[in-house]
């Protein structure tokens, strides 16, 4: 299986990634199959060297089936090559469950009642 994901370089406290393709089961920084691009986290967001991608090959490899990392998915969203995921933090998850609230439910009753 394909997919498209970062390998990171550079020194400590000093990331520069390139976007690669490679096997999911090499290592990060290990063997990769071609190099499709560099992503450096240090410039600012609206620089215009912060992600650099060759947009053909990016095309030709998600043809052939290369699954693009979480990271790159949402760069290829901002290009416009991919559907954009549905928010990563979702506060609905953080509600409280059925049980928990039939509890609330049964405790604001009680307090009603007592009132």
């Amino acid at each position: 299986m394909l997919k498209i994901r970062m390998s990171r370089g550079g020194t400590k406290k000093r990331p520069f990634y390139k976007i690669v393709i490679a096997d999911a089961r090499s290592p990060r920084d290990g063997r990769f199959i071609e190099r499709i691009g560099h992503y450096n986290p240090l410039l600012a967001k609206d620089h215009a060297d912060r992600i650099k991608l060759d947009l053909d090959r990016v095309k030709y490899w998600l043809g052939q089936g290369a699954q693009p990392s979480d990271r790159i998915e949402r760069f290829l969203a901002d290009m416009g090559l991919a559907k954009k995921k549905t928010q990563f933090n979702d506060p609905s998850k953080s509600a409280p469950r059925k049980k928990a609230q039939e509890r609330l439910a049964a405790e604001k009753k009680g307090e009603e009642a007592a009132a």
